[in-house]
């Protein structure tokens, strides 16, 4: 019976290995929006391809995957709130954190655009004319990077939506499809990401409004989890990821990825802060 103690000799001698030590693969948790986008159909094959090492995703908001990183359930974690990620490297869940890309939110809604946020580039202006109107706004409701980045554009814009939960403000508690598929059926505004936008179908009347605004920067990082907090983690081939992810080839794998000729995600790694 081969044992693991046997396992250099046999690929010094070009054995081929059994299946269980060929298997080489990881949990990664992530967003929606990588997901959606299409983004991992694109980039973990040419990962797999160059280093052996499969990726099993998890997609969830970001506070989930979050979630899933403190109880052990994810080898690393890809995921877009920066404030939320540096909580969960200062709480010794894993880390360190390396940002790998970046795109931007936009919102969206319907060509009527009841509220004419069309008519600013400015985004905190554009909700509050929302909210003045009372226009339907449909939230992602499900503590994900992109609610994450919803709330603090609120906040910013010096507007409390949560006056209007149930009524021009409804919180659907889950990922960006869904929420695009609901603002779509009910001709409301939402805020998406530029990614899970190019790459979703069911957008009947809505379109881009406002764009363009500094704050609706989208950016993402990588980490893995904390092996002395979970030794059952794949450490290593968690590493290989971040490093081929944040490394000339997964960048070009990511700046390669496009939809109807348009970039959906622009690699960021050897960039500060």
């Amino acid at each position: 019976m081969v044992t693991r103690r046997w396992l250099p000799a046999l690929l010094l001698c070009g054995i081929a290995l059994p299946a269980w030590a060929q298997d080489r693969s990881i949990t990664l948790a992530s967003t929606t929006s990588t997901e959606q986008s299409g983004l991992f159909g694109h980039v973990l094959p040419i990962f797999a391809r160059d280093t052996g090492i499969t990726v099993r995703v998890v997609a969830l908001g970001t506070g989930q995957a979050l979630d899933v990183g403190r109880r052990g359930d994810a080898d690393a974690l890809l995921v877009h709130d920066q404030a939320a990620e540096e909580r969960f490297v200062a709480e010794g869940h894993g880390g360190p954190r390396r940002q790998v890309m970046y795109n931007d939110f936009v919102l969206v809604g319907p060509g009527t655009d009841p509220a004419h946020i069309a008519e600013t580039h400015d985004v905190a202006a554009a909700l509050l004319r929302i909210a003045a109107a009372r226009a339907p706004f449909i939230s992602r409701g499900d503590r994900s990077g992109t609610h994450a980045a919803e709330l603090r554009l609120w906040q910013q814009a010096g507007a409390d939506p949560v006056t209007g939960r149930g009524q021009w403000y409804r919180e659907v508690g889950q990922g960006m499809g869904p929420a695009l598929n609901t603002a779509a059926a009910q001709n409301a505004y939402a805020l998406t990401d530029r990614g899970t936008w190019l790459a979703f179908r069911n957008r009947q009347d809505l379109r881009i409004l406002v764009a363009g605004d500094t704050r609706l920067l989208n950016q993402y990082g990588v980490l893995a989890v904390s092996p002395q907090r979970h030794p059952h983690v794949k450490a290593a081939e968690a590493q290989a990821f971040i490093g081929w992810i944040t490394g000339p080839a997964g960048q070009a794998a990511i700046a390669g990825y496009r939809i109807h000729g348009e970039q959906l995600f622009f690699p960021n790694a050897g960039s500060p802060g």
